[in-house]
């Protein structure tokens, strides 16, 4: 399945956001794209919780999901959008950060809440708690494709190998990772991560991603890392972005899941053990 993964600069603004990600998917269908993936916030990019409220919409209302849904249909693709800020019913007023997996009719065939909320201390200016403005998610999720059975995930999410050694043993030939991740954990981590989990579970890895500076109307402008990729079920890095908005193109392929995992089935060697 030729495959295309987004790498996008979302500002604080939703409408722009998705005149910009509309261009760029109706971009990667005419080069042949089947399956396309958008990061992590695709619609809103927001340090800013005020911002937040007066932008934010319950999912049934949100016009983002409705426009790519929309698309998804008109052009006849898979879709993952690889995660929408949208508001819950929470009485905390908390969002929820969900993924959504669309087919070509534009049904939403699969839903992820992000389950591992980044709390983080980067630096002494580097900062997150994303558990303060967001519900985390508790239940893992599959999807059935033509072409794959999918591991449905967030950013970071990455650093929790069980969650995806999981997804692998429920059935997953390629796990999605979109992803905003922070420019110093990104240069230090990022690549090591996703190949891990790609050796680990013999899946493909495929990681779209936020990059760059964020243009907030409201709050202090985010920066992420970029470096959208793509990592074969062997480990290789088979397509990497840089730090701009670009379209990576992936051919997957079933058997090279296959091959990696005939070589090393380390997913069937699991032993119970005591301790510690």
């Amino acid at each position: 399945m030729r495959t295309a993964l987004l790498q996008l600069s979302s500002s604080d603004d939703p409408a722009t956001n998705l005149a910009t990600t509309t261009a760029r998917i109706e971009g990667a269908v005419a080069e042949g794209a089947g399956f396309v993936l958008t990061p992590e916030v695709t619609n809103c990019v927001s340090a800013s919780r005020t911002r937040q409220i007066e932008v934010l919409q319950h999912e049934a209302d949100d016009r983002t999901l409705a426009a790519l849904r929309n698309l998804a249909a008109k052009r006849g693709i898979w879709l993952s959008i690889g995660s929408l800020a949208v508001k819950t019913g929470d009485p905390d007023g908390r969002f929820a950060n969900r993924s959504f997996l669309v087919d070509p009719q534009g049904a939403i065939v699969a839903r992820y809440d992000k389950i591992h909320m980044f709390d983080v201390t980067v630096s002494e200016t580097e900062t997150y708690r994303e558990s303060a403005g967001y519900r985390p998610g508790d239940r893992a999720v599959i999807a059935q494709t033509p072409f794959a059975t999918l591991g449905l995930s967030i950013c970071y999410d990455i650093r929790f190998p069980g969650l995806y050694r999981a997804l692998a043993q429920a059935g997953a030939e390629v796990l999605l990772v979109p992803s905003a991740f922070s420019p110093v954990t990104g240069a230090a981590h990022w690549q090591p991560l996703l190949r891990a989990r790609a050796i680990e579970t013999g899946c493909w890895v495929l990681a779209a991603a936020q990059c760059g500076q964020h243009v907030a109307v409201r709050g202090k402008e985010r920066t992420t890392y970029g470096h959208s990729m793509a990592v074969a079920p062997w480990g290789e890095v088979v397509a990497e972005a840089g730090t701009a908005p670009e379209v990576l193109f992936v051919d997957l392929s079933r058997d090279a899941v296959d091959k990696a995992r005939a070589r090393v089935p380390s997913l069937t060697h699991d032993r119970d053990f005591e301790g510690p």
